[in-house]
């Protein structure tokens, strides 16, 4: 069973978060090439895991490989509704973190599981999943569409409640998840999210008509992931 370090840091800005997460990370590629210089086969790299959650002020990101296109809004408009605005250097399109939504950066050594970019999104996935089932909602995959959907395979009713997109260095992730529970979704309506048009957005808060805490969420998040991972998370 692996060990995971847990960190909530709070509501955050983007840029801070991402330093912390790069920071992260290349402790853990300096370590890896520490390792492959001085130390012989069958031993392992000093490397750590992470799961570090938080919530961000209004922002929205660009992945490496997104269309600018799909910000609706110009600089100056952004920045009278008080939004910021980055491009990563994660996967993915264009989305949207703020408040009330749950945003998870695993740091993980994945030659510590498996290297395979494929099955490590498909378990962030089913990490959701398991959360949203625990509220008595159903979601699901969409083929070709990394996230979490509800009625995916529904014409017309496709609703996106978690977006993805990660980066990975020497088997190293960073970047991850964002789960809408609280989340203000008129934010989504100057995007285009994730590149994907004419397909809604939604929250927990919507689907079940009320608010959650999100305390208990994210106790509920982290559940699923000790299972899926098959980890431990300490503080």
């Amino acid at each position: 069973m692996q060990q995971v370090i847990y960190k909530d840091i709070g509501v955050v800005p983007y840029e801070k978060a991402w330093g912390y997460q790069e920071e992260l990370l290349q402790k853990n590629v300096s370590a890896k090439l520490d390792h492959k210089k001085a130390s012989g086969p069958g031993t392992e790299p000093d490397t750590f895991h992470y799961l570090v959650l938080c919530e961000h002020p209004p922002v929205y990101t660009l992945g490496k490989s997104g269309n600018e296109g799909n910000v609706l809004i110009d600089e100056y408009t952004r920045a009278e509704k008080g939004i910021a605005y980055f491009k990563t250097n994660r996967g993915g399109d264009i989305t949207f973190h703020g408040p009330g939504q749950i945003v998870g950066y695993p740091i993980l050594d994945l030659e510590k599981y498996y290297t395979d970019i494929g099955k490590y999104l498909r378990n962030l996935e089913e990490v959701i999943i398991l959360t949203l089932a625990h509220y008595g909602l159903r979601s699901e995959r969409s083929p070709g569409e990394t996230g979490v959907w509800l009625d995916a395979s529904v014409k017309g009713k496709e609703r996106k409640i978690c977006a993805m997109g990660v980066r990975c260095s020497r088997w190293v992730t960073m970047h991850g998840f964002a789960l809408n529970v609280n989340t203000n979704l008129d934010y989504f309506n100057y995007i285009i999210p994730c590149g994907i048009a004419n397909k809604q957005v939604t929250s927990l808060e919507r689907e079940l008509g009320q608010s959650l805490d999100m305390e208990d969420v994210k106790a509920t998040l982290k559940k699923a992931f000790e299972r899926i991972f098959d980890c431990r998370l300490n503080a």
